[in-house]
């Protein structure tokens, strides 16, 4: 008895011990956890082709990888990189001068105040939004060059993964607390959950770029291709969306008197980008895992928080990642526990509406063997 005591007490020193050096490196690297994560994405959703390269056409793992690098760079990458440039080139130019800003608001203000007599924005304001301007230009700048810095991490990390498969795949096999059939339930969600955010998330937002681009042409919008790029970007953000372009739009069609084209875009934005919307999420949800649109909002804001433009994806894949887990543990630990109180008909009231359990009727009375008389 005592030397099992001193083994359980010497594993959980042992146990508290990793637990404070993987805490200490978390702390120390965390700036490269972003990179970690989009090595891990673009590992799930290559590894099928890496698998086929390797095994079929007898590839080196290397250049497997370097192909997959490759490709990832001018499919993915590359795209993003432009459009998120063009906005960079865009916003900080006009961020650098926000008198520009300030002249259009008070043009719009002069506007509304001829035609219906009434003053939005005051002296205040436009100092509050010259401030802004120049902060939000000198975060735009460091988020930016932190972004040059996590993609080359990621490269890093995902050529060692690949060159690596069977090895980093063995390692969790051998390392995570669980049995076989647990993991493979861990990688089927994980493969499931990665292909719809990494891939469902992004489609949304370039189906709804190409619909806000096709409105705006409609209405002769000048630059419509770049308010497509912002459209875009807006569908990530949660609740509004793409309102926080369309609808901005269409006042300040209002404003200059084109009622006709503020009009049709409360309507298109309202009818057609949202119904949009919801259209590709139902297809996506019916070939790839049907991520909540909770888990969604919620990762959007994590992510954007914590890991800038990339947490867009990374956000919501990590709270996906979280409740796969929960999933494996209820499944490895408290599933028998809940079977067993099941059978002995005992269940605590705090767990009912958790597991679905319903109260057992009380067993009737046994009836009276004794004899009627007569």
């Amino acid at each position: 008895m005592e030397n099992s005591f001193s083994k359980q007490v010497n594993r959980y020193i042992f146990l508290a011990i990793i637990l404070i050096f993987a805490f200490f490196l978390f702390a120390s690297l965390r700036q490269f956890f972003p990179a970690f994560l989009g090595a891990i994405t673009f590992y799930i959703l290559s590894k099928s082709f890496v698998a086929w390269l390797v095994k079929k056409k007898e590839w080196n793992k290397s250049m497997a990888a370097i192909l997959i690098i490759i490709l990832s760079f001018f499919v993915i990458l590359l795209p993003v990189a432009t459009l998120i440039s063009l906005l960079y080139n865009k916003i900080s130019a006009v961020l650098a001068n926000p008198d520009v800003i300030t002249n259009s608001i008070k043009q719009a203000d002069n506007v509304i105040q001829q035609k219906y007599h009434i003053s939005v924005i005051s002296g205040e304001t436009l100092a509050t939004i010259r401030t802004k301007a120049s902060d939000l230009l000198s975060i735009i700048l460091n988020k930016s060059l932190g972004f040059v810095s996590t993609i080359l991490m990621m490269y890093f990390f995902l050529y060692f993964m690949i060159i690596n498969t069977s090895r980093f795949e063995a390692a969790l096999i051998l390392y995570l607390p669980f049995k076989k059939d647990k993991i493979k339930l861990f990688g089927d969600e994980l493969v499931h959950q990665t292909f719809s955010n990494a891939i469902g998330i992004p489609a949304i937002a370039v189906a709804q770029g190409l619909a806000g681009f096709l409105a705006y042409w409609i209405i002769g919008l000048q630059e419509p291709g770049f308010w497509g790029v912002v459209t875009a970007f807006t569908s990530f953000i949660p609740v509004v969306g793409t309102g926080i372009a369309w609808a901005p739009i269409a006042v300040y069609m209002f404003v200059l008197g084109h009622y006709w084209q503020g009009i049709f875009m409360i309507f298109y934005g309202a009818l057609i980008m949202g119904v949009l919307d919801n259209v590709i999420r139902f297809i996506l949800a019916k070939k790839m895992a049907d991520v909540h649109p909770i888990i969604t909002v919620l990762g959007v804001i994590l992510g954007l928080q914590y890991f800038g433009i990339l947490g867009l994806i990374f956000g919501p894949l990590l709270i996906s990642y979280f409740f796969i887990l929960l999933k494996i543990y209820y499944v490895e630990y408290q599933k028998p526990i809940a079977k067993q109180l099941r059978k002995r008909q005992i269940m605590p009231a705090y767990m009912q509406p958790l597991i679905g359990f319903t109260k057992f009727k009380s067993k009737p009375a046994a009836k009276s063997k004794k004899n009627v008389a007569g």
